[in-house]
């Protein structure tokens, strides 16, 4: 099983074993579906699930009490990377990590995609170049400057706007 990192619980939410989740989706809503959660490689069965001021407020099998959801917070939670339903154009930020990065009209070589921002109006990819991958760029990751991923091939071509590399 494959699985991926969906969030981590930050706080107890009441007394009765019930954990708040900050979500890394782009929907918090997509994690209301999953049945089993992963938590330090152990499955946790999902009792319910609901969404409360932008957290998954969630109530595991087996934790009932304030005291056992206690010893879950700050904990990362994992669900099965196949229960997610990538649209066209949709990945998951571990797989372009790594890509290299060409000019979609010359080739020239960027870099490494290095790391991803989000910003809260599209997310921000970096780009490391040099020896060490000491030298840093900035890329919004829009349409109009991502032009292709092939996550077989390990590429990403895009499309700077005029001056961001200047």
């Amino acid at each position: 099983m494959d699985l991926i990192e969906t969030g981590k619980i930050v706080n107890t939410h009441g007394i009765k074993g019930e954990i708040k989740i900050q979500p890394w989706t782009d929907d918090a809503e997509d994690l209301l579906s999953f049945d089993v959660f992963y938590i330090d490689q152990k499955a946790y069965t999902v009792i319910s699930s609901r969404l409360h001021k932008g957290m998954v407020l969630v109530h595991f099998d087996g934790v009932q009490t304030l005291e056992a959801a206690e010893k879950l917070k700050n904990k990362i939670v994992f669900a099965d990377a196949s229960l997610f339903e990538l649209k066209e154009g949709e990945y998951f930020q571990r797989d372009l990590i790594g890509l290299q990065v060409y000019d979609s009209q010359t080739g020239e070589y960027y870099g490494e995609l290095t790391d991803i921002f989000q910003t809260g109006a599209n997310d921000v990819y970096e780009i490391s170049s040099g020896e060490k991958k000491e030298e840093k760029k900035l890329i919004p990751a829009i349409k109009d400057c991502i032009k292709s991923v092939d996550l077989s091939s390990g590429e990403m071509k895009i499309s700077p706007l005029e001056g961001l590399f200047d």
